[in-house]
């Protein structure tokens, strides 16, 4: 990373595509959380009918490309995209691999009016909280501007809109109660939000192994 810091600031006004840096789950780890999912969904959503008229709108993620978020970053110019190569290889280099395990489940900002249903992070979590502060930490000095909220380790399943969702971030609680998956961690990816129709798709871009010294794989940074 070399060259004059510059100030990324305007990034509401910026164009370009959707990114995001994660680390994705294993196949088991999304098997088990797919399980969990599938008989929330196999309910209606509080108990009413699916036609009622105010009844809260539940979008699931999609679960073939399940990852744990260490920042959003939004729109993103092409200009920009080396510099963040340069911070991504420099985080992963510098941490080694590690598990987590999924356990436990909750809603943002709470189980009474849930706008976001997700799993926690068991082991792990520090972990995960070294990894997305490191990347803070590297993001900022190149420029980006400091996250909107701080870092806390979670799986997003799902997010609401409309009416009260209460009893479905009741059952998701429920239904995770016995969940304990593990799934290793042993790269950061950047990856591209594609949005369109159903729930939006996640294509990686790059990733870089942790505590590899071969930097960056996967196709080029710019279309």
């Amino acid at each position: 990373m070399t060259g004059p810091r510059r100030d990324w600031r305007d990034v509401a006004a910026m164009s370009g595509r959707r990114l995001f840096v994660a680390v994705p789950l294993d196949r088991a780890a999304t098997s088990a959380v797919a399980e969990v999912v599938g008989a929330i969904r196999s309910g209606d959503d509080d108990g009413q009918p699916r036609r009622s008229r105010g009844r809260a709108r539940v979008r699931w993620v999609r679960l073939d490309g399940l990852h744990v978020t260490l920042r959003f970053l939004g729109p993103t110019p092409e200009e920009q995209l080396e510099v963040l190569r340069g911070v991504i290889e420099s985080v992963a280099a510098a941490s080694g691999p590690f598990r987590v395990v999924i356990a436990g489940a909750g809603a943002f900002p709470d189980l009474e009016r849930p706008r976001a249903l997700w799993l926690g992070i068991d082991t792990g979590a520090d972990e995960l909280t070294g990894l997305a502060a490191s990347l803070e930490a590297g993001l900022t000095a190149a420029g980006w501007p400091p996250a909107d909220k701080p870092f806390k380790p979670h799986l997003t399943v799902a997010r609401v809109e409309g009416a009260v969702a209460a009893g479905t971030a009741r059952r998701l609680v429920d239904v995770a109660a016995g969940l304990g998956v593990g799934s290793p961690v042993d790269r950061v990816v950047l990856f591209e939000s594609i949005t369109g129709q159903g729930p939006a798709r996640y294509e990686a871009i790059a990733s870089a192994t942790l505590g590899g010294a071969d930097g960056l794989h996967g196709s080029p940074l710019r279309r």
